[in-house]
């Protein structure tokens, strides 16, 4: 029997009427989603059309250059209703024309605070006779009792002041002496006087030599309206490990600015009290400043020297930094020979009247042709030495000196050393400074520096010989701007002198691509 499997055209329209539903709901989706696609695209457009025209429209009504910002703020601050805005703006952007010159810090606004004893005075009071300007200068001598002639003291000293009573502070250290706590309230003293226009505090001891141009150019480079608390270690690492590698050294010299001084005075007092087993007077100012929370700035131009001997070591090796202060001037050595320490200072300050800025600083170079090395520390003594030394070799200093601590050697030091040479090829002559004086035809200064005649033993080097050198003469254009630019040691050249038995050395900026090498 045979299947009819084509459908009846009546059924399938029977079939068709029977259930619509299912055609009209697929064909119904395809036609309405275009339809919104459509719809919302054109909705989206209008949008965007009426807020740009409306926008576009605004802005020209309020300022015809649309965007521009500067027009915006100075509507803002031209603006009556917003004063603080105004205030802002003026305050943040001053006028030129309402500015003042800023006054560099000069000798006029610092005060030196002296600590002093009235049985050493005597002795002591013509070490500051050399550094002291009574015209330019300000400053108060404190001494801890009355001395003679008090009152007709030479005009070329700072007043003097007894310092307070101390007697209420308690004080308990078995090794040191309550004067301590006198001390340590100098600056707190010499504020309560009341000077004006005061910008820094400089706390040094009678036996203090400060190079003061030096001192001034180390305080201008900070704000003297913060705090601030500068100077430097002891040159014995045993010294900073027992009182404070984080202590300014008064022997040596302290800056305290103004503002802080105030601090300081406000609880010092109170301060004291918290710390009577305290050695001295140093550490007593630094655990307040500590309670301050204000830490040492270090200035390694201050020295306190603490060791004992000969400084020509540390003296012809020192550091690239202003020269600031010599201390311990009873305890050491003359730095310069067959003088007084009083005589040998006087000496020094014929060169640092020409060139402070520059005083000690330290150059090396060499002699190709005879194969020296010459180390200058100029206006203080130059050095030659057989052979060639590294300048790294050179500018460390050669142990001339003692540790303050007798027993104690050269890893007690807080800074690298070098031994004297035994090879008796190697050991430097010596050259101290004889005279120094500007030629203004040159420009320059002209030292000249004079043979030490100390015994050299023979030497066996097949080399020439500077025992035949009596005088060196070195020439160097005075650089008072020498520190407003970064640290680097000057350069120096030998030259060729037309006269027998000396030596001509330049020194000066180095040049571009100029080093110090053989």
């Amino acid at each position: 029997m045979k299947v009819n499997t084509q459908k009846d055209p009546d059924k399938i329209i029977w079939d068709q009427m029977r259930s619509p539903s299912s055609t009209l709901i697929s064909g119904s989706q395809n036609r309405t989603l275009p339809k919104l696609m459509v719809w919302l695209i054109l909705f989206v457009s209008v949008t965007y059309v009426v807020y740009t025209l409306k926008l576009v429209s605004t802005s020209r009504a309020c300022n015809n250059e649309p965007f521009t910002t500067n027009r915006h703020l100075s509507s803002i601050s031209n603006n009556n209703s917003l004063p603080l805005i105004r205030n802002h703006t003026s305050l943040a952007i001053p006028r030129r024309e309402n500015q003042e010159p800023r006054l560099e810090t000069g000798f006029q606004h610092i005060v030196f605070g002296i600590a002093a004893s009235a049985k050493l005075w005597e002795q002591r009071k013509n070490y500051i006779k050399i550094w002291y300007k009574p015209q330019e200068m300000r400053g108060i001598v404190w001494l801890d009792d009355k001395v003679k002639n008090q009152e007709r003291e030479d005009s070329n000293l700072p007043p003097i002041k007894i310092s307070r009573d101390t007697s209420r502070f308690s004080y308990t250290n078995k090794q040191g002496h309550r004067s301590a706590i006198r001390i340590s309230r100098i600056v707190s003293e010499t504020l309560r006087l009341g000077l004006k226009n005061v910008r820094w505090f400089v706390m040094g001891d009678d036996d203090t030599f400060f190079i003061a141009e030096n001192l001034v150019r180390i305080l201008r480079k900070y704000d003297h309206n913060q705090y601030y608390y500068i100077g430097s270690l002891s040159e014995s690492h045993l010294q900073n490990i027992f009182f404070s590698y984080g202590m300014a050294y008064g022997g040596g010299g302290f800056a305290i600015s103004y503002p802080l001084a105030k601090a300081l005075d406000k609880m010092q007092d109170r301060c004291i009290q918290r710390y009577p087993g305290l050695y001295g007077s140093d550490d007593r100012m630094q655990a307040c400043m500590a309670e301050l929370g204000v830490p040492l700035t270090k200035e390694v131009g201050f020295h306190q020297y603490d060791v004992y001997g000969n400084l020509f070591g540390l003296l012809a090796s020192h550091p690239v930094t202003p020269l600031v202060s010599l201390h311990h001037l009873d305890v050491v050595e003359p730095i310069f020979p067959n003088a007084t320490r009083v005589e040998a200072l006087r000496w020094l300050t014929v060169p640092m009247k020409l060139d402070s800025a520059g005083l000690m600083q330290q150059s090396i170079c060499y002699d190709k042709s005879k194969r020296w090395t010459i180390s200058v520390s100029w206006g203080f003594a130059v050095q030659i030495f057989r052979g060639v030394f590294s300048p790294r070799e050179i500018e460390m200093p050669s142990r001339t000196f003692l540790n303050w601590y007798r027993k104690a050697d050269y890893t007690a030091y807080a800074f690298n050393t070098r031994p004297v040479s035994r090879n008796p090829c190697q050991k430097p002559f010596v050259f101290y400074l004889l005279k120094a004086k500007f030629d203004s035809s040159l420009n320059t200064t002209v030292s000249e520096y004079g043979r030490h005649h100390v015994p050299h033993p023979a030497c066996k080097w097949k080399m020439a010989d500077p025992d035949k050198i009596e005088t060196i003469v070195v020439h160097k254009k005075p650089d008072p701007h020498l520190w407003n630019r970064s640290p680097r040691r000057n350069c120096c050249q030998v030259m060729n002198s037309k006269k027998k038995g000396s030596v001509m050395v330049n020194v000066g900026v180095c040049r571009d691509g100029e080093i110090s090498e053989v």
